[in-house]
């Protein structure tokens, strides 16, 4: 994890459905892609830390989202950070061929997210911020680039959201401020 002055930092999640197993030759030029563009993310500037399978390179073995299902998870120092990197090195060649390797989504397969700078996000918080943001819409609790919120609007989001509802919240599917005390 790279020292930071930021009280928050980007989280992001991102699944992806294979169209064929990752030992299918067809999948191949994306699995020769990995460790190139994982290595880019690990040496960019405003890089925090990426989901890795321990003992591995990458996550690609663990689907906790679906057996043909891939996830990424990275936290990142600010958006333009987070943004610079995905669209202005090598992850983007992957991007521009993923229909060759990856079913196209017809709901949200991306959301971003602010924690408190040191925070390391699970992969089931993740998953709770994308079934947010699918079942909501985008907010400062779950957003996109496209839908993006700042640091300040997810702290004044959590704030708003008073410990005397947690009834409204489980009827609106958001944890309780109690239950999101790692989020920003």
């Amino acid at each position: 994890m790279t020292a930071s002055t930021h009280a928050a930092h980007l989280a992001q999640l991102n699944v992806a459905t294979l169209h064929h197993p990752l030992d299918d030759p067809r999948i191949a030029p994306f699995v020769e892609l990995l460790n190139p563009v994982n290595a880019a993310a690990d040496d960019a500037p405003g890089f925090v830390w990426r989901f890795a399978e321990e003992g591995e390179a990458d996550a690609t073995g663990l689907r906790p989202a679906g057996e043909n299902v891939i996830v990424t998870m990275s936290v990142w120092e600010t958006s333009e950070a987070l943004w610079e990197f995905t669209y202005r090195s090598g992850h983007l060649e992957a991007m521009q061929r993923r229909r060759e390797w990856f079913a196209r989504h017809v709901e949200a397969h991306l959301v971003l997210w602010w924690v408190p700078a040191g925070h390391l996000p699970t992969v089931d918080e993740g998953l709770e911020r994308l079934a947010d943001l699918r079942a909501h819409g985008p907010s400062p609790r779950a957003f996109t680039f496209a839908s993006a919120h700042t640091a300040d609007e997810a702290t004044q989001h959590l704030q708003a959201v008073s410990p005397a509802q947690p009834e409204q919240a489980a009827r609106s599917g958001r944890p309780s401020p109690a239950g999101d005390a790692a989020a920003v």
